[in-house]
């Protein structure tokens, strides 16, 4: 199973901040901005950048997903009763790719995507193989059989740089775990500050 690291990596230079919280981010070593000219992009942003780097740093971190994907889930929060940010949050963290790398058995939310699309996971005993589709709570979400001893599995099982968040329950002996709760942003161990209000903003500019 291939690792997009390239990608990622180029999120975090552009955010210029350690996202995910890896220790092999490149941020680690050089905190400026990529290309000739980073170290010298120190111009204050304005209210619209501020709040457009808030979204692009929040949708990247999900897998960098498609504008049209982020503005669709984005839209679905804003008609729930309820605050708009919260909610956005409870959804992204719905998804069954998101719930997979919460639940450890995967080491990066890109690893998630792709070993959810190569139907390498069920939610209540149901093969189901669309990273964007969204559990409920309740639903437990398991690691197939033939697939429990994958190397990608193992290695995150034994990573140490993040835990389980309170809102899942996981059985690493067995490679499952349910969705107990929709989180708020206070419950998601995100690794940098995330500011889904200004995304709020953003969208109601």
């Amino acid at each position: 199973m291939t690792k997009r690291t390239s990608a990622k990596y180029k999120i975090d230079r552009r955010m210029g901040e350690n996202i995910w919280g890896r220790p092999k981010s490149p941020v680690n070593k050089r905190e400026y901005g990529p290309g000739q000219h980073g170290q010298r992009r120190k111009n204050k942003l304005s209210d619209f950048g501020t709040q457009l780097r808030a979204k692009q740093k929040l949708k990247g971190y999900y897998g960098d997903m498609t504008e049209k994907q982020f503005r669709r889930i984005y839209a679905e929060a804003e008609r729930v009763k309820g605050d708009t940010s919260e909610n956005l949050i409870g959804l992204l963290e719905r998804r069954l790719d998101a719930v997979v790398f919460r639940a450890k058995f995967v080491p990066t939310i890109w690893a998630a995507r792709q070993f959810v699309n190569h139907g390498h996971i069920t939610v209540n005993g149901k093969r189901v193989n669309i990273a964007s589709y969204r559990v409920k709570e309740g639903d437990v979400i398991a690691v197939r059989d033939r697939s429990k001893q994958l190397a990608i599995v193992l290695e995150a099982v034994g990573l140490t740089e993040r835990d389980v968040p309170d809102y899942i329950e996981a059985d690493h002996s067995k490679m499952t775990a349910t969705f107990v709760r929709t989180p708020g942003l206070a419950d998601v161990p995100y690794a940098v500050q995330m500011e889904p209000n200004l995304v709020v903003e953003f969208y109601s500019r």
